[in-house]
């Protein structure tokens, strides 16, 4: 069981949007979107639920046609289910009539079970009277996802579902959406711009850039084994620095790191994160710029030659600003691409 999207491309007027995506995101996992503002996601989404219409490409759902060019079920005939950031509620229903709305043609017994169950699944048990008004955004949230999972659809597509929640519930309650959607077995794709989202989701990740999918694999294969400069940026905070490789060795404003590579040569950037920088004192070059103390690690920013590089530390380090270091590069998770 899949939701396939083959060779989908879409513009608005003259401007293209997506080029030629082709992407499968199948049940029982969650699939994440990831790519900044205008990269292409929501329309991805909105061309799956109908919202859209199907310029070039198609569309499948457990190897049925789902949409295609002149061929396209409206929204409410395809078993979709729908979250979008600003929840879209009823404001006159309470929480469980809002979680039942979905479920109109069952029997009065079998909507309550199924409606109970639902918010039980999110943490709203004790919720199922009060109105959306009288609710958090994070609240508010869980009840729109309970209502889109009560159908139990094919395929649920969450839009940037929790850019409106207060940071500190954020966490939360994705720990529980996840939960709630793995459980059910079904086919999950979800947009977010956020990185560290993607890795708390995800059981595979689509990277989208300028419309295109540049990567796709499960977060390990991603974190590990980016494919392109961009990508390695993403995640765990990563910087680049300048660097030029000759004769196996990447000489950088910051230090120098053996490198064996056939394909590179000459000008290249060192994409690497912080908690990959080593830092040890040295009696000329970088100084020490700021260091600051972020709860469970020290951040220090080292100068440079017009660039900057952050290390990241548990101890207290034993320079201070204004000392010179040099950096050392953990091989493993440290990547090299050709400038461009």
């Amino acid at each position: 069981m899949a939701l396939e999207f083959d060779q989908v491309s879409h513009r608005y007027g003259e401007d293209p949007v997506l080029h030629d995506v082709t992407l499968s995101a199948r049940a029982g996992e969650i699939t994440c979107l990831l790519g900044p503002s205008g990269s292409g996601k929501s329309t991805l989404l909105r061309l799956a639920a109908g919202l859209e219409r199907l310029q070039s490409g198609t569309v499948l759902l457990d190897g049925e046609m789902l949409a295609e060019p002149g061929r396209e079920p409206p929204p409410e005939r395809r078993p979709i289910g729908l979250v979008f950031q600003d929840h879209v509620l009823f404001p006159h229903m309470t929480v469980r009539a809002n979680v039942e709305f979905g479920l109109r043609p069952m029997g009065s017994s079998e909507r309550r079970r199924i409606a109970e169950a639902c918010m039980a699944s999110v943490g709203l048990a004790e919720l199922s009277e009060r109105y959306p008004d009288t609710l958090s955004g994070g609240q508010q949230q869980r009840v729109a996802l309970a209502r889109a999972l009560a159908p139990t659809p094919r395929a649920i597509l969450l839009d940037e579902p929790f850019a409106n929640v207060d940071a500190t519930l954020r966490r939360t309650l994705r720990e529980d959406a996840r939960r709630a959607l793995r459980s059910t077995g079904g086919i999950t794709l979800l947009v977010t711009h956020d990185p560290e989202e993607a890795l708390e989701l995800a059981d595979q990740i689509a990277i989208l850039e300028d419309g295109r999918i540049v990567q796709a694999g499960s977060p390990d294969e991603i974190w590990h084994r980016p494919a392109h400069k961009t990508v390695a940026e993403l995640f765990g905070q990563a910087q680049h620095v300048r660097g030029t490789l000759h004769d196996g060795v990447i000489a950088t404003a910051f230090g120098e790191l053996p490198w064996k590579a056939n394909h590179l040569d000459g000008p290249v950037d060192v994409v690497v994160r912080p908690n990959d920088v080593g830092l040890g004192p040295a009696s000329q070059g970088p100084r020490v710029a700021d260091i600051r103390f972020l709860g469970d690690r020290y951040s220090i920013f080292v100068e440079h030659q017009g660039e900057t590089l952050r290390a990241s530390m548990a101890d207290r380090p034993a320079f201070g600003v204004g000392d010179f270091v040099t950096a050392r590069f953990n091989q493993n998770d440290t990547f090299v691409y050709n400038r461009k």
